[in-house]
């Protein structure tokens, strides 16, 4: 085992030897402790699985910076792989049968069959402990996978691929610096808003600093960011855990949208419970869907979130763009057939209220309406009044029927010229009305009048 290269992280393990998360003198405020110094410090009780905060607590202390996540398996994209274990690198095991479950820790020996281990929730606590290397999953020696070339274009040796990949696409979806004022996020460049880099940076944004921290976020370089995303949204987001073109998805919807969101919506494409919370249920489904159908499912739900929101009608043509454009890139990431024409479904406002928004026709799929019987047309009815109103009192007589002159003198010339005037009023006006609603095909229908 190689022992020459400095692990200053160790320095700052082996002095928390014996907390434990029981009672007893080094008791769980030292384990809130971890939880905050990895970057969680929302965390407030030590019922969580606290081995990768423990590990990422002793990274930070010795300014290095972790994957700011409490899952053990978050370490296997991190740092510099390694073929055999050294002092101080990091040993991710699996734990059970579960895939989502594990435990990290630093290694400090072995022996042929083991690993010899310091890690936290150890027994409850930080110990020594022997672990099997029939378990062992990866060896990481920290610290070498932090930043990312400048051009984001291709993953630095040790990152892996796919999220060089999803990195790419957002980032030529979210373009340069923005600080429009109908957007929530407010200042945002490379898509990183004013909010992501102070959290990152653990800065309490307030009234003396938001102008430092805007000149900050206008400077942002592509190098900048690629560990924001990956700590904030990559692994987050458990897009290591699923399939190529849903991982490419659902890293831009987690960008786009918010964590808990996109949790919803891709466990609403996989039709299991949304409750946003990602676990082994909705990662077994994500495992066992249909790539390319799961992914224009979700795809459509994203399209109508879109619309129901307040300010579709400023952002809602680069936002559908996005969307489709994505869906493109998810199914290019294994060769998968091209997306289905997206189903445009308005749910929103008419357009005439959107200025900024095409009409939508449409769509050619959609079933014609059933005919309806000529009598139940208002323009047909319309037709009618102003016929009898206006060409009656002429072609009457022709007929036979014949308005008498003491009925004429009754009423008086004006009241027929009124009445005449109106009824042809009131028919043009139930014409127009009726044209203006018609969306049904007339049909002929037989009737019997009896007199």
């Amino acid at each position: 085992m190689d022992m020459k290269r400095q692990s200053p992280w160790l320095d700052q393990a082996w002095p928390e030897l014996g907390t434990s998360a029981l009672a007893g003198p080094l008791t769980s405020g030292h384990v809130s402790a971890y939880y905050a110094d990895a970057g969680h410090p929302e965390v407030a009780g030590d019922d969580v699985a606290w081995c990768a905060a423990f590990v990422g607590a002793c990274l930070e202390r010795a300014g290095i910076r972790c994957t700011r996540s409490l899952l053990a398996r978050s370490y296997l994209d991190y740092g510099a792989v390694l073929a055999e274990p050294e002092v101080g690198c990091l040993a991710i095991f699996a734990r059970g049968s579960n895939p989502q479950h594990g435990h990290v820790a630093f290694v400090v020996g072995s022996t042929a069959a083991s690993l010899i281990v310091l890690g936290g929730n150890q027994g409850h606590s930080v110990s020594v402990a022997e672990m099997p290397r029939s378990q062992l999953l990866s060896l990481r020696w920290p610290g070498a996978s932090v930043s990312v070339v400048d051009s984001a274009t291709s993953a630095a040796p040790d990152q892996p691929a796919a999220f060089a990949a999803a990195l790419k696409h957002v980032l030529e979806m979210e373009g340069g610096y923005t600080d429009d004022p109908y957007d929530p996020g407010g200042p945002t460049n490379l898509g990183i808003t004013l909010a992501d880099l102070a959290a990152f940076n653990h800065i309490d944004v307030t009234a003396g600093n938001q102008s430092s921290l805007r000149d900050r976020v206008r400077a942002l370089t592509k190098a900048d960011v690629a560990p924001i995303y990956e700590q904030r949204y990559w692994l987050p987001s458990h897009a290591t855990a699923l399939p190529a073109p849903l991982a490419l998805f659902h890293f831009d919807t987690s960008v786009n949208h918010g964590l808990v969101a996109a949790a919803v919506m891709l466990q609403q494409a996989l039709s299991v419970d949304a409750d946003g919370d990602i676990g082994p249920l909705t990662l077994a489904a994500a495992a066992a869907c249909d790539a390319a159908s799961t992914v224009d499912t979700y795809a459509e739900i994203r399209r109508n979130r879109y619309r129901a929101l307040p300010t579709f009608w400023r952002f809602g043509r680069g936002w559908l763009a996005r969307v489709d454009a994505t869906c493109a890139s998810a199914h290019a990431t294994s060769n998968l057939p091209p997306p289905s024409p997206p189903k445009r479904i308005p749910t929103m406002a008419p357009t005439s209220t959107l200025p900024n928004d095409a009409p939508i026709s449409p769509s050619p799929n959609s079933p014609m309406p059933s005919p309806k019987w000529w009598g139940q047309s208002v323009t047909i009815w319309g037709t009618i009044v102003t016929t009898l109103a206006t060409v009656l009192p002429v072609v009457g007589p022709l007929v036979g029927l014949n308005i008498s002159a003491d009925l004429i003198h009754q009423l008086g010339d004006g009241i027929i010229h009124v009445a005449q005037a109106a009824g042809g009023v009131i028919g043009i006006l139930m014409t127009i009305y009726g044209r203006t609603r018609a969306i049904q095909p007339l049909v002929r229908r037989d009737f019997l009048l009896k007199l």
